[in-house]
């Protein structure tokens, strides 16, 4: 019955301390002793809920797990090493030769990636369709269709889409809604109580919050997903070290201050960037003139501290950009307590075809942000002038002209 920035602190099963100790301790440990033999016999049959071995269980990640099992509304879940590991532990256990999977089309590139290469050769047939339209997601559906995938917001158009209306298409259908929350967070969106029946989150970006670590989770809506999965993630390795889930559990701690600051700073500027003349279009589900606002509104807590828009002068203008910043850090990732900046048809999406990046609204003058916990006038000045140094004459050139320039500098080079 607890609030949601109580649950960051104090989520899951209270933690039976040993000595008075107020922080989880890091049980870094590989293996766990047994008493007598009889007793290992019985955790090895699952007859005893005793700790093996760190792979199949440990006492700090599992502290991790009750707390974003808690704050997602989950029945359980399951720390992973990375977020990918996450997202491709759930393909292949809930999938097998011939199954069908639909997903967002602007989903994180190497979520796309995997299924369009590696799963295509297991046999298994893959769909990228505009998840935000859910007669797209209809017409998509197949006898065979096993996951509808959603990622919402998306990564990096800031499209949303209906969790509930898309659960009860992969309901009728006898499909399993996956959705992956890492852009919203727990703190902003809880999809498994809309109908979702999987949770995947990168947990380096929001939910860990300082840029220092990798991990992912797996949150199951019911105990028959969990024992499906479970086993999976045990048996092919990709589980979280003790000392990754320890920071990780510090991360929540502070979720809500730093996404509510983040998201006040990204409204901010959000309105900032619509009116700078170096601006072609923002998309910032906060703004009104956004297509999903009202849904964002209806399904959402608030609108996160993510930031897509498009710059004059393309790719060209984009590039501009990103070497003239001076307190936004060029990198990749996001939901850090910095503010960094991106350009995802050359980075995060580079992976994936240019016409298929377009196809799902990926476009070259695209530019990313994912807004830290500084002082606004600070990042607000440093668009302003990195914006600033886009040169007039590069704004607004067709396409052509700008293809050519490319062109002769190929020719050159």
């Amino acid at each position: 019955m607890m609030h949601k920035s109580t649950k960051a602190i104090h989520g899951g099963n209270p933690y039976r301390s040993h000595f008075g100790e107020v922080s989880v301790p890091i049980f870094q440990t590989s293996t766990f002793s047994f008493p007598c033999a009889e007793e290992g016999a019985a955790r090895f049959s699952g007859e005893s809920s005793g700790y093996v071995y760190t792979r199949l269980g440990n006492p700090t990640v599992n502290a991790l797990e009750e707390n974003l099992t808690a704050l997602e509304s989950g029945w359980r879940g399951m720390a992973t090493a990375t977020g990918m590991a996450a997202v491709t532990t759930v393909f292949l256990s809930l999938l097998e030769q011939g199954a069908h999977v639909v997903s967002t089309d602007s989903v994180y590139g190497p979520t796309r990636v995997v299924p369009e290469t590696i799963f295509k050769k297991l046999g298994i047939e893959s769909m990228f369709v505009d998840t935000s339209n859910l007669r797209q997601i209809e017409n998509a559906v197949r006898p065979s269709t096993r996951i509808i995938y959603l990622e919402t917001p998306a990564n990096p158009t800031m499209k949303l889409s209906d969790i509930a209306g898309a659960a009860s298409i992969a309901h009728r259908h006898g499909a399993v809604l996956a959705v992956d929350n890492t852009f919203a967070s727990p703190f902003l969106q809880r999809p498994l109580e809309q109908g979702a029946d999987v949770v995947v989150h990168s947990l380096t970006k929001y939910v860990n919050g300082h840029s220092d670590v990798l991990g992912g989770m797996i949150i199951t809506g019911n105990q028959v997903l969990f024992e499906k999965i479970r086993p999976v993630l045990n048996l092919l390795g990709g589980t979280m070290d003790p000392h990754q889930a320890w920071l990780i559990l510090r991360g929540v701690r502070t979720l809500p201050l730093r996404v509510e600051r983040s998201q006040e700073n990204a409204l901010k500027l959000a309105l900032f960037l619509k009116e700078h003349p170096m601006v072609t279009w923002v998309s910032y589900p906060g703004l009104p003139d956004h297509p999903h606002h009202e849904l964002a509104r209806k399904q959402m807590d608030g609108f996160g501290g993510m930031i897509a828009f498009g710059v004059q002068g393309g790719l060209d203008g984009g590039r501009i950009v990103m070497n003239s910043v001076r307190l936004f850090t060029l990198a990749v990732s996001l939901g850090g307590v910095e503010s960094l900046i991106e350009h995802p048809a050359s980075m995060t999406h580079a992976s994936v075809p240019e016409h298929e990046r377009a196809q799902a609204g990926i476009l070259n003058e695209l530019v990313r942000i994912s807004v830290g916990c500084e002082d606004f006038e600070d990042l607000r000045d440093d668009l302003d002038q990195a914006l600033n140094h886009i040169p007039l004459g590069l704004a607004g050139r067709s396409e052509e002209e700008k293809d050519l320039d490319e062109l002769m500098r190929e020719i050159d080079t």
